[in-house]
């Protein structure tokens, strides 16, 4: 004997709301299988839902499609940084830099290893770092590094740190649509399921088979054990 599953994902939940509504919309007041105020109810429901459905998708293609810009855009930005540094040690092996200057950068005196640059918090990091030494340098009376400038470095910085932000902002509005459909989720597996309890007992007097079939254009979703035979839904 089949039975009967609550949907578990948003796009099953629309199709059963969708399945119920337009059901609603094909046959008159007196031949729905299910209340008028339920009707109502869902109808007004499944725009709520749709519209967050599609602000979710929204927002998630346009983060993923600036994700993958932002990669590169921090790929070019972590080159510089770390070719600046690389420059500088270099500068301070030939004596061209005083080796104590290196603190200004925020760098270990005794060594001359690039710092750990991999993810956005320690680019955001370094490059801060790199920026506000070279001018506490410069200030100092200090020659400038070039290959690559400092002014190069920060033009890529910038246009990574505005990317940065620009993906935080993004991943808000993703997430806040996350937690809108979550809610609202709620409310669809309630309505879901008080339209399926309605329609079962609509066609409860009919063979198994028949109401299976009447139930399933309404939305309702049925599963079938092992060696049972799945019945011809009629559509």
């Amino acid at each position: 004997m089949p039975y009967r599953r609550l949907p578990k994902t948003n796009q099953a939940r629309l199709r059963s709301l969708r399945k119920a509504v337009g059901m609603g919309e094909m046959v008159n007041l007196y031949e729905l299988s299910y209340s008028y105020k339920l009707w109502e109810d869902a109808k007004g429901f499944l725009t709520r839902y749709e519209r967050a459905l599609f602000e979710n998708k929204q927002c998630s293609e346009k983060q993923f499609s600036t994700s993958k810009k932002q990669q590169e855009i921090a790929r070019n930005a972590r080159m510089y940084i770390s070719h600046f540094i690389q420059v500088l040690n270099m500068s301070v092996i030939r004596n061209e830099i005083k080796r104590e200057q290196k603190t200004l950068y925020g760098l270990d005196s005794e060594n001359n290893l690039v710092p750990d640059l991999t993810g956005d918090e320690n680019l955001i990091k370094w490059g801060k770092n790199i920026i506000e030494g070279e001018q506490k340098r410069l200030l100092q009376g200090g020659v400038p590094i070039y290959n690559p400038a400092i002014a190069k470095v920060r033009v890529h910085y910038d246009i990574f740190l505005e990317g940065y932000n620009n993906q935080k902002v993004l991943q808000n509005s993703t997430s806040r649509t996350i937690e809108s459909i979550s809610e609202l989720n709620k409310e669809a597996d309630t309505l879901i399921l008080n339209i399926w309890d309605e329609v079962e007992a609509f066609y409860a007097h009919l063979p198994i088979e028949e109401k299976v079939n009447n139930c399933k254009k309404y939305g309702l979703i049925y599963y079938y054990r092992k060696g049972e035979i799945e019945m011809d839904d009629n559509e």
